[in-house]
């Protein structure tokens, strides 16, 4: 395989003249002599498009594609993030919250198709009706009693009051383009130009390397101010940076703080540094059990006690994390799952119930609990049947987590415990730690909508996978009554202020039973070049994100620089796959190996 990389990135090489000082940046300066050229965006990702199908996709790279491509039935506000009209212009419900009415407006699809009430209807009932469509957002549905629709007039009846109604995420299809496709399950969406009603139309896409999109004329808000969006993928942060400063790409988001300090002293990028959405955690396998109840997997029996998980949650240093792991770039949490970002429903731990770096308390906790130090200074169960050896599971080649895993067992090792590192790649992580459970301790983390309902959905007893592996969807194998009674409530509670006091709750049930551990909320971490991108708009407007916000609103307000401001203005397809091929070649003189296979780390989820 290395050979034939080797191979590829010379035969690239030659057939553009060696590269010698030829960048991407320079091919599409000479294709933009013309003043007439196209105004073009390109993003950097380090994660490829696992789908360009929605009822498919997960990862966070191919969520934000599909947000710019289509219409949901309402989007964040640009301001507050409450739900605002997006296809449904208005809607009503009933007095017992069993039936919502969505008036769809007037649009149209981009292929001059109406848009109708009845590809809504079609939408949600096929994923109610096939299991092939419910891999992305199938939670979304599993309230609804039926779907109907009458012109633009769309019905939606629930089993039960849904607070989180008017946060759905799923993007409505065109239904007399999707009924066609005979299984969803196999079909990859790569047929272009792909009918959309969002701000921007798929193009083209050549797999792990771009996917390019053009503005949608027809877009009901208006056209956006650029032509095109160009998405290019990169292997390696490292490479992705080197992209941004050569002028290969124009914004890369979702920087690990190693990556975003490497881009300080060059004038002509901008640090974006701000609030971000997600919570990075341990998950702990304390017992992990099937959708029927069965035990799974070989995690150690230990990790059940309350006291041990309390006590390993004692021995962390989460503010020595943030300043030496995340380069300060990060909050510590003193919470659960949901970051500070969100005002309503972050819950912070306070008085006797903060937990705090206390290695003395710690070692007291499993003093008191009877799990006794040997000789060689490594505690045994209460029963004296095992030792205290601890698997840590993380992503291979991500060096923040190798950092993290120094850091804990250092800590660990104060308290008698061990605990190796056990690195794997995405697909063996994800498969050990959301299905089989053959794991001790790993690291996760979620990007949390405005609306929280899904990341808490990830803890219930209905998320954990079936006997035969399948389903599940869970963040912890987590099954805890009282958990699951406040989930319920909060489902039904339509006053947000009473709503919002259940979820924290919940966050303070999960912070004191311990299935997961909170460490940080890292920043968000952006950057992008100002002689490219004359303005681009935050979500929220205040302070916001950029890439991988929760909405489409940054990338429909994005402004190119003009000719008039001494710049290009972006480049053709051929500029795009150079960029691609320079991009091979300058990882690899840095002595990187670039491999098509893709790592899905935590950071990779919705």
């Amino acid at each position: 395989m290395r050979r034939w990389i080797g191979a590829a990135a010379a035969m690239a090489m030659l057939a553009l003249g060696g590269l010698s000082g030829v960048t991407a940046q320079a091919v599409s300066s000479s294709a933009q002599a013309d003043p007439a050229a196209p105004k073009v965006i390109r993003v950097g990702a380090t994660q490829s498009v696992d789908s360009l199908n929605p009822f498919l996709a997960v990862r966070l790279v191919s969520s934000s594609i599909h947000r710019w491509m289509y219409g949901f039935l309402t989007v964040p506000d640009p301001k507050t993030l409450q739900p605002s009209p997006d296809l449904a212009e208005s809607w009503t419900t009933s007095p017992d919250g069993l039936t919502w009415t969505f008036k769809i407006r007037q649009a149209k699809w981009s292929d001059g198709q109406p848009i109708t009430a009845d590809d809504a209807a079609w939408t949600f009932n096929k994923m109610i009706t096939d299991d092939g469509a419910k891999t992305a957002n199938g939670p979304a549905v599993e309230n609804f009693a039926g779907v109907t629709a009458s012109g633009q007039e769309l019905t939606i009846k629930l089993k039960a009051p849904q607070a989180s109604m008017l946060d759905n995420p799923v993007p409505i299809m065109p239904k007399h383009v999707w009924e066609k496709v005979a299984d969803i399950s196999k079909y990859e969406a790569t047929d272009f130009p792909a009918v959309t009603s969002g701000p921007y139309i798929a193009v083209e896409q050549k797999k792990d390397q771009y996917v390019k999109l053009k503005a949608n004329p027809d877009y009901w808000r208006g056209a956006p101010k650029i032509d095109e969006l160009q998405v290019i993928f990169y292997d390696n942060p490292a490479a992705a940076i080197v992209g941004l400063k050569k002028g290969d790409i124009d914004l890369i988001g979702r920087l690990a703080p190693p990556d975003f300090d490497a881009l300080k002293g060059d004038s002509n990028i901008v640090q974006w540094n701000e609030q971000g959405r997600r919570a990075t955690y341990l998950q702990i396998n304390h017992g992990a059990t099937t959708s029927d109840n069965k035990p799974i997997g070989d995690g150690h029996p230990a990790l059940k006690d309350p006291k041990v998980r309390e006590a390993l949650h004692y021995a962390i240093d989460k503010q020595k994390l943030v300043d030496e792991v995340q380069n300060g770039l990060a909050v510590p949490a003193d919470g659960s799952i949901i970051p500070p970002m969100y005002k309503d429903f972050f819950w912070q731990a306070s008085g006797a119930e903060k937990v705090s770096f206390d290695l003395a308390k710690a070692n007291k906790i499993l003093d008191d609990a009877g799990y006794k130090k040997g000789a060689d200074g490594v505690r045994t169960m209460p029963d004296g049947s095992r030792k205290l050896q601890f698997r840590f599971s993380i992503h291979t080649d991500t060096p923040i987590e190798e950092k993290l895993a120094e850091y804990l067992t250092g800590w660990f090792k104060e308290l008698g415990i061990t605990l190796t590192t056990k690195r794997l790649d995405s697909s063996k992580f994800t498969e050990e730690t959301g299905t089989t459970a053959l794991f001790d301790i790993a690291i996760s983390g979620w990007s949390v909508n405005p609306d929280p309902e899904e990341v808490l959905a990830t803890h219930l007893c209905s998320r954990r996978p079936t006997a035969s592996g399948e389903g599940g969807g869970t963040e912890s194998f987590y099954c805890d009554p009282q958990y699951e009674a406040l989930y319920q409530q909060q489902l039904k509670e339509l006053d947000r202020p009473k709503r919002a006091d259940i979820i924290k709750k919940m966050e303070e049930r999960l912070y004191t039973d311990a299935p997961v551990i909170a460490l940080y909320y890292p920043n968000d971490l952006e950057g992008y070049r100002k002689d490219r991108i004359a303005s681009i708009t935050p979500i929220p407007e205040d302070k916001g994100i950029l890439y991988g916000g929760s909405g489409y609103w940054p990338f429909y307000t994005l402004q190119a620089v003009t000719k008039d401001a001494g710049t290009d203005e972006g480049g053709s397809s051929t500029g795009v796959i150079v960029g691609v091929a320079v991009a091979a070649v300058v990882l690899l003189g840095a002595g990187f190996l670039f491999t098509r296979r893709r790592k899905m780390v935590a950071d990779d989820r919705e």
